[in-house]
């Protein structure tokens, strides 16, 4: 192997095209087999689909993401950082959306409908909230970290005790219908040991997370040889392929009849996403990243919320059939993330 490729800070266009497309395959191979594992881990340890989908495969399919945001900031590349780490959460709510129209025998919304994923999107509601005032906040840090930042992290701790509360005693429950899927466990003579389960799913964490390390590098060299913005590069290029786990699980947890886990891991790993700025921040050494979002990306965000209120809206709601079968909320969504990326280029 030439030299060249062990230094990213030398690699040319091509180099870098082709390290970024194979990180993409591998995270795309890792997030396909972490699905079927978290899906058993819930069914070995109790957990329960929704808590297991926004906790374990949330935090797992977001691993390569929140390294390459870290690695970003770290190395001083705040807008790469903060476009990868918000541009996820709003192309990962486009793939539940996607989810939706694989799902053919009712609206997602209405067949994976419960309290912990309605309590997950209140949770990511608030969150980006909590991004979008902080640039509005006074410029100050302590130790070159915001006030905002251990805010975020208690807020997620807090709200994901809520969640797992609201599974273990839920204080309502939606209505049964014939098209609602529960999470019924596996039969646990078909479930491999958990000692095993676990050592699955840290080696296909690290492999994610390792991956999502090489493609921080990949990512800037592309940004700066193609004279593209790193807002650009941070939303389509490496929040989609850093995405593509919750892309490919969620479309695998549909077809296994995983509702509640396809959109438990899609909206707990966007509360999780929301903790890329926390980490980010606390790796930018340079004042608050937050103070670093630039109009494209303050866009981002408010879409994002925008798409987070119409999903819980359709989780309440309920609609059974829509439009060619898919949700008036997936159709909204598709077309809020489509007007994103035209923004960001019309500008």
């Amino acid at each position: 192997m030439p030299v060249s490729i062990l230094s990213p800070e030398s690699w040319t266009l091509l180099q870098s095209i082709i390290v970024f497309s194979l990180c993409a395959l591998v995270i795309a191979i890792a997030g396909t087999r972490i699905t079927r594992v978290v899906d058993q881990l819930a069914d070995r340890t109790g957990l329960g689909e929704a808590t297991a989908g926004a906790v374990l495969l949330g935090a797992a399919t977001s691993l390569a993401g929140s390294v390459l945001s870290v690695t970003a900031a770290y190395r001083g590349h705040p807008e790469l950082a903060v476009s990868n780490a918000l541009g996820g959460i709003a192309v990962q709510t486009f793939f539940l959306a996607i989810a939706d129209m694989v799902y053919r025998r009712a609206n997602l919304e209405h067949a994976a409908a419960s309290a912990p994923n309605m309590m997950q999107n209140g949770l990511l509601i608030a969150l980006l909230a909590l991004i979008l005032l902080a640039p509005t906040l006074p410029d100050v840090s302590l130790w070159q970290v915001h006030p905002v930042t251990p805010i975020l992290i208690g807020f997620y701790l807090y709200g994901t005790r809520l969640i797992q509360g609201a599974w273990e005693s839920p204080m309502w429950r939606p209505s049964i219908t014939r098209d609602t899927r529960e999470d019924k466990p596996e039969a646990l003579n078909r479930i491999p040991p958990l000692a095993r389960l676990w050592t699955e799913f840290v080696v296909l964490m690290a492999t994610l997370g390792a991956a999502g390390l090489v493609l921080e590098p990949a990512a800037t060299t592309i940004s700066t040889e193609a004279g593209l913005s790193q807002t650009v590069v941070g939303v389509l290029l490496t929040a989609i392929s850093t995405s593509i786990p919750e892309l490919v699980t969620s479309v695998a947890a549909v077809r296994r009849g995983a509702l509640t886990l396809a959109v438990g891991g899609i909206i707990g790993g966007n509360a999780f996403d929301t903790l890329f700025m926390a980490a980010s921040d606390i790796a930018y050494r340079d004042g608050s990243i937050y103070h670093t979002m630039d109009a494209d990306t303050e866009r981002w965000v408010t879409l994002t919320l925008l798409m987070a209120a119409i999903l819980i809206m359709g989780l309440i709601r309920r609609e059974r059939y829509g439009l060619g079968r898919i949700g008036a909320e997936s159709l909204a969504i598709m077309v809020l993330y489509i007007l994103g990326v035209a923004l960001m280029f019309s500008g």
